[in-house]
C-alpha cells in the first residue's frame, strides 16, 4: 500500500505520543470489510496532555476545524465530534472527524486495552476492536449496517476454522447473515443455546429463516431508535451553536 494521505496523518498523529483509536470507514477497510475511505474518524483521550499532543500533530498538519463546535476537551466528552480539514501538503483536503465518547461502548481505557494493532505499509495503525467498531456502527445512518455485516462476515470467514469460544460469542451476538447463522448455531449448539436470550439466535436453532430474518430486521430498528433518541439533545446544542457563531460573526 502507497504512503496516502490518510497514512500519512495517521503517522504524525502516533508520532505526536497522541492516544488515539482509528475508527469509521478507514478502521473498516483496514479489517477487510470495505475498499475505501475519504476520511480519518479518531477516536481521542480527551484529557489535557493528550488533547495537547493530538492538537500539536494536527497543527503540524495545518489542520483546521470546519465547524461547530470547537475543539474542546467539554464538547468531546458531552459526545461531539470536532470536525477539521487538512490544508499542509501531502494531505491538502484530508478530513478528520475527532470523538472521545460513543454511544454503546465502553470508556477510552477499556477501549484501548482491546484496541487491534496492525502494520499498514510499514506503519503501526491503532485500531478500535472489531467488537467495538462494530457496536460503534450500529447508527441510524444506512451506510452502517452493510458495513456491520460485512465485519461480522470477514471475521467469521477468517477465523471459523478453530475459532476460540469468544469469537464464537461474538458472532452470535453480531452475526446478521441469517445463513451464516444458522451455520453457527448449528456448529455450536451449546454456545448457541446460551446466546438464545438474542431472538435472531433462537429462530436460527430452529432453522427458522424468516422468523430469523424479520428479529434481524426488529434489532436494526431498536438500534436506530436508539441512536436517534441519543443523539437529539446534541443536535439541539449544535444548532445553538450554530446560532450562537452566527450571531458573533453579525456583530463583527
Amino acid at each position: 500500500m502507497s504512503r496516502s494521505p490518510i497514512l500519512k496523518a495517521l503517522s504524525s498523529i502516533r508520532k505526536s505520543g497522541a492516544r488515539t483509536l482509528l475508527m469509521g470507514g478507514q478502521a473498516c477497510v483496514f479489517y477487510g470489510a470495505a475498499e475505501f475511505s475519504r476520511d480519518v474518524d479518531l477516536l481521542v483521550l480527551a484529557d489535557a496532555e493528550n488533547l495537547d499532543r493530538l492538537r500539536s500533530a494536527l497543527d503540524a498538519l495545518d489542520a483546521a476545524v470546519i465547524a461547530v463546535p470547537d475543539f474542546e476537551a467539554q464538547r468531546l466528552t458531552r459526545g461531539h465530534a470536532v470536525h477539521f480539514r487538512c490544508r499542509g501538503e501531502d494531505v491538502a483536503g484530508l478530513r478528520i472527524d475527532v470523538m472521545s465518547s460513543l454511544r454503546g461502548v465502553g470508556g477510552f481505557e477499556e477501549l484501548w486495552a482491546r484496541r487491534t494493532t496492525l502494520e499498514v505499509a510499514g506503519e503501526p495503525v491503532d485500531l478500535l476492536g472489531v467488537e467495538d467498531l462494530v457496536r460503534a456502527k450500529k447508527t441510524q445512518r444506512d451506510k452502517d449496517w452493510p458495513m456491520i455485516r460485512r465485519l461480522v462476515e470477514q471475521s467469521y470467514f477468517e477465523h471459523s476454522g478453530r475459532p476460540a469460544d469468544d469469537l464464537v460469542r461474538f458472532w452470535l451476538r453480531e452475526l446478521r447473515t441469517p445463513e451464516l447463522l444458522v451455520e453457527v448455531a448449528a456448529t455450536h449448539p451449546e454456545a448457541a443455546r446460551a446466546a438464545a436470550s438474542r431472538p435472531a439466535v433462537r429462530n436460527a436453532l430452529l432453522r427458522r429463516t424468516d422468523d430469523l430474518a424479520a428479529a434481524l430486521e426488529e434489532e436494526e430498528r431498536e438500534e436506530r431508535r436508539k441512536d436517534r433518541e441519543y443523539w437529539a439533545p446534541l443536535k439541539r446544542e449544535l444548532e445553538e451553536m450554530r446560532l450562537g457563531r452566527r450571531k458573533k460573526d453579525t456583530r463583527l
